[in-house]
């Protein structure tokens, strides 16, 4: 039976027009059984069932007391979780996840062409990838640099698009551990054309795999 995982779009903020082209990739990568929701209630009861919680371009404050702790005690018991995109524009209210998460977003410049910098290409999310990838995104920039608690994967390369404010050390995608479980977060996916783009697929796919404990790193 294919692993089930938990995606979770609902917004309290900016909504993405991607958000259904963004969903049917998930369903498309293969090997994951997807129940995809916007109600909260969905993660105040037990979560333990799910190989991973994926919350993909979410925003704002979407959970309840009662979701934030179970979320919480998942994780810590060693459940996967993984953030797509806007998900670092979730939860501002909650200090716990902005710890789980690695960073918060604070802003983008305008959607773009740039180089990402493949800084760890033994991970699932990037072994597929040279060490230079071209793509077009928003280029998240972060209110803290989630580097030293988390393993870097993804990297901007700031000379190769306009609007960055991070610097020479601008982490896009990482990988963290948070008590017994897994954290994955990527911050590219802000277009629909992003999840027909098989590299990204890719990415995702390895990414989501590795904090449901599917697939490992070299």
């Amino acid at each position: 039976m294919a692993s089930r995982l938990l995606v979770h779009t609902r917004t309290a903020g900016y909504r993405h027009d991607s958000i259904p082209a963004a969903v049917a990739a998930v369903r498309a990568l293969g090997g994951f059984e997807v129940e995809h929701t916007e109600d909260p209630a969905a993660l105040e009861g037990p979560l333990e069932a799910y190989a991973a919680v994926v919350f993909l371009s979410t925003s704002g404050d979407i959970l309840t007391p009662a979701g934030r702790q179970r979320l919480a005690g998942y994780v810590e018991a060693g459940g996967g979780f993984a953030g797509v995109h806007a998900a670092a524009c979730t939860e501002y209210g909650w200090p716990y996840y902005g710890e789980l998460l690695g960073a918060r977003f604070d802003r983008h410049p305008d959607h773009q062409p740039g180089r990402v910098i493949v800084e760890e290409r033994g991970h699932p999310a990037t072994r597929h990838l040279s060490s230079v990838w071209e793509f077009t995104d928003e280029w998240y920039d972060f209110r803290s640099n989630p580097r030293g608690t988390a393993r870097i994967l993804l990297r901007a390369d700031e000379s190769s698009y306009d609007g960055g404010r991070m610097g020479d050390d601008h982490p896009l995608a990482w990988c963290r551990e948070q008590g017994r479980g897994r954290v994955f977060y990527t911050a590219l996916g802000h277009a629909a054309d992003a999840y027909a783009d098989p590299d990204f697929l890719a990415h995702l796919r390895g990414g989501i795999g590795w904090a449901a404990r599917l697939t490992e790193s070299a």
